[in-house]
């Protein structure tokens, strides 16, 4: 961006920035504001955030148009940046992006005795994020979708799982379909018929306290006879629903 002429915001738009408290938007926004773009080389190095395209989306979902563009980085290589769209497509009644009430996560948490909807692991509270069932670029953080019900509890690593698959369906992309969301493993990991539009399933388990020892038994058996644990563990499933 020129220095010397500025680009000038409309008052609305200004409003609206200001309104949004969520931290990685505001640091993608007021970067903008100061330098015209902003580079994932920025968001990774100079705020420390590991998936840029996350805080992207933060702005993104709090109704700012947002455009990317390819730029070479330090090394000469090409990464992703992102500038300001067109501002008239801003989205005012999207100011609160993806807060949610405090005792909506007190409730969640009590609710799943404080375990991951996805992989089942026990975390304390701040480890847990609140999440839509159905992705917000898709249901665009309609009340209906904000509603307890149709929100949810999951860690951080499955959380970054979630929104790669999410990113790469073509329901999340381009059809946008609420009960195509709601049919997959991500927004119903206990009742659902494909993952990101696949037809795949799959199961999460985690052995803990006593359990211990079975997986270890299971891994040094399969390291014998050169499988994948994986593998192995598909292989007794398989033996055990044939012989039953």
């Amino acid at each position: 961006m020129d220095k010397r002429n500025p680009i000038l915001y409309s008052k609305e738009f200004l409003e609206h920035i200001r309104s949004i408290h969520n931290k990685r938007a505001k640091i993608v926004m007021d970067h903008i504001m100061q330098n015209g773009f902003i580079t994932t080389e920025d968001l990774v190095n100079k705020y420390g955030y590991s998936h840029p395209p996350r805080a992207a989306r933060d702005v993104r979902e709090a109704g700012i148009p947002l455009e990317t563009f390819k730029v070479k980085s330090k090394d000469g290589k090409s990464i992703a940046a992102y500038k300001f769209g067109n501002i008239s497509q801003l989205q005012a009644n999207k100011v609160e992006g993806r807060s949610f009430p405090k005792r909506h996560k007190k409730n969640l948490y009590e609710a799943c005795h404080g375990r991951c909807a996805i992989c089942n692991g026990m975390f304390a509270e701040r480890y847990l994020q609140v999440d839509h069932r159905v992705p917000y670029e898709v249901c665009g953080g309609s009340s209906e979708m904000r509603s307890i019900e149709n929100l949810t509890l999951i860690c951080g690593s499955c959380n970054r799982a979630k929104s790669w698959s999410c990113e790469h369906c073509d329901n999340w992309r381009t059809d946008k379909s609420l009960q195509v969301c709601l049919k997959c493993y991500w927004g119903n990991p206990t009742d659902y018929i494909h993952i990101a539009m696949k037809d795949i399933r799959r199961l999460d388990l985690q052995w803990e306290g006593d359990e211990v020892k079975h997986y270890e038994t299971a891994k040094s058996v399969a390291a014998e006879k050169n499988i994948e644990l994986p593998d192995f563990m598909k292989q007794i499933v398989n033996h055990h629903i044939k012989n039953h």
